[in-house]
């Protein structure tokens, strides 16, 4: 049974950092993709950052490129989203995703997701 549970959010004041954690386990393999998604009340639950792991490859949404990064640490079975110069307009609950077979910009789509942690900016 594979499951995604994220850890490291809370609470921060504008312009500081936080870094998400997506700890992976009861999976062996290797994952074609990996994302993070937010959602605020309301709304879509949109995607922010993508890592193709056999393209090498990342793809981050307009508003958190240059602030945000996503990576991988395939020792540990952990995907990280490093979030710096953080804005009231981060706030969200902030999912992880991850698929064996492809990317998809809808996060219903990917095989496994977490249960989310929130963040707040204020």
């Amino acid at each position: 049974h594979v499951q995604l549970v994220e850890s490291g959010g809370g609470s921060a004041q504008p312009g500081e950092s936080l870094r998400l954690s997506c700890a992976v386990s009861g999976y062996t393999g290797r994952f074609k993709c990996m994302g993070w998604f937010r959602q605020v009340p309301g709304k879509w639950r949109e995607g922010i950052a993508l890592f193709d792991t056999e393209l090498d490859s990342t793809t981050y949404e307009s508003s958190v490129q240059g602030r945000f990064t996503i990576s991988q640490d395939n020792t540990e079975n952990t995907m990280y989203l490093q979030m710096n110069l953080l804005k009231p307009e981060d706030t969200a609950m902030y999912y992880c995703a991850a698929d064996p077979l492809r990317c998809y910009s809808d996060y219903t789509l990917f095989a496994h997701k977490g249960q989310g942690t929130q963040v707040t900016v204020s």
